[in-house]
């Protein structure tokens, strides 16, 4: 399936944990390490992280015009000299027409060294946004936390979850956080970019069972 269209709202895979979510004429971005080619302008973009696979500020340059708002972390927000906003876990903000609820994203079992997540609490976020009637949940590079039990009360239409492991949760770990999140659809994201993250569809599909909806995209970018 090249892209999911539920309600009027328009979601494609660039690739990695690249999306662009579309409802009317607004465009959302989230996390454009990946673009198709001559992608449209952004109204939103969002930056889960500051890594340059999530916050790639040539990309966003790229994409970006003069009324586009960038939402990022605190540390990507640095990168940037205008139209710039940072936000932390717990944060609900209105930006571009859009609602943008940022939520915790972190390692628990993920790490460079001892004692050293790639993804420390703290620095990456989540975000929860409402487009066009429709709430989509992307995680941000994340392991299987404790946080996601409350998201399981905010109708989530669609979860991006990351299924590659290494930096982030694997098949199996993604099919847990799907029962803890309990979205109406799951796509599943951040595999095949790397050969270290390659990820397991058939074991993800499988695990979640009748939880969710799996709906696996083909990357556009």
């Amino acid at each position: 399936m090249r892209e999911l269209e539920i309600d009027g709202c328009r979601i494609e895979w660039l690739g990695h944990a690249s999306f662009r979510i579309s409802s009317g004429s607004t465009v959302v971005y989230i996390d454009p390490f990946v673009l198709d080619a001559d992608p449209p302008e952004a109204d939103v973009v969002i930056a889960t992280h500051d890594h340059f696979d999530h916050c790639h500020t040539e990309n966003i340059a790229g994409i970006a015009g003069k009324g586009t708002r960038i939402v990022t972390t605190t540390k990507g927000a640095v990168k940037f000299s205008t139209g710039v906003r940072g936000i932390r876990a717990g944060d609900r903000i209105d930006v571009g027409g859009i609602a943008v609820s940022a939520v915790h994203a972190y390692n628990v079992n993920k790490f460079r060294a001892p004692g050293q997540p790639f993804h420390p609490r703290g620095e990456g976020i989540g975000v929860v946004v409402d487009i066009g009637g429709i709430r989509v949940y992307h995680s941000g590079d994340t392991d299987c936390i404790d946080e996601m039990d409350g998201l399981a009360g905010m109708s989530i239409d669609v979860a991006l979850l990351p299924i590659g492991g290494k930096y982030t949760m694997d098949a199996a770990e993604a099919a847990i956080a799907v029962k803890k999140v309990r979205p109406r659809m799951v796509v599943p994201m951040h595999f095949g970019t790397l050969a270290e993250t390659s990820g397991d569809i058939d074991l993800f599909v499988r695990r979640v069972g009748d939880a969710a909806e799996v709906v696996v995209l083909e990357q556009k970018g």
